[in-house]
């Protein structure tokens, strides 16, 4: 996924309101940009840290700046817009870059399941008696250890709920798919971070022995966009 704009560097002032954050930029100047992540972000909103930020032109947009990337010291970076985490995995399930999601006929984005859900996408094949893949998928930008991405980064009800509505999907005879996107360029290892959300982190083992198959990938990431890159271990 390129970004549309070339991203420009800026300081981070502040993050409030979940979706505000006050910058600067390299000039001086201090703007209000759109922070397109509702979770915590636990330990990428400190003060003083650098990002990157995605200008527009765009008149029906209040705000004229995205926040898109976390530059570390370390010269890693993390993506902490989660909504770009669906785009990410379609370019490479479009791409066939998943090798244990390559085989499909047909790939459909946010398709009606459960109760008032919907699957990120629903993989169909046109070989006989191959079951839909339905495919959940999570944005991760926590880590605390260095090396070790988590998930979730704060209480996630909705996570739960999803977590739910795969295991009915899994118990019905179809593949349910719980896909966790690391955003982040420094991480090897994944965990859930059961001591953030205690009730996520026993649903996750209880529901992962019930057929849920749970894959991992990092990413690759630059001021020049993101992609799939390695799959990393449970």
């Amino acid at each position: 996924m390129r970004f549309q704009t070339p991203l420009i560097p800026a300081r981070l002032i502040r993050r409030y309101k979940r979706f505000l954050a006050d910058i600067e930029l390299e000039d001086g100047s201090q703007v209000t940009a759109h922070c397109p992540n509702p979770g915590s972000m636990l330990g990428l909103s400190q003060p003083g840290t650098k990002i990157w930020v995605e200008p527009n032109n765009d008149p029906h947009k209040k705000l004229k700046y995205g926040w898109h990337l976390v530059e570390h010291d370390n010269g890693h970076f993390t993506g902490i817009n989660a909504g770009s985490a669906n785009k990410i995995v379609k370019e490479a399930l479009i791409g066939r870059e998943i090798k244990d999601l390559d085989t499909f006929s047909t790939c459909r984005p946010e398709v009606k399941y459960g109760k008032s859900s919907r699957i990120d996408f629903l993989l169909s094949s046109s070989i006989n008696n191959v079951p839909d893949t339905f495919v959940e998928v999570k944005s991760v930008t926590l880590m605390r250890q260095f090396g070790l991405a988590e998930f979730p980064d704060s209480v996630t009800g909705r996570g739960l709920k999803h977590l739910e509505e795969l295991s009915k999907i899994a118990k019905s005879g179809k593949r349910a798919v719980l896909f966790f996107l690391v955003q982040r360029s420094d991480c090897t290892a994944f965990d859930i971070a059961s001591d953030i959300d205690p009730a996520y982190g026993k649903a996750f083992q209880r529901f992962k022995l019930q057929d849920i198959e749970v894959m991992v990938y990092s990413c690759a990431l630059s001021p020049d966009g993101i992609k799939i890159d390695k799959k990393l271990p449970v």
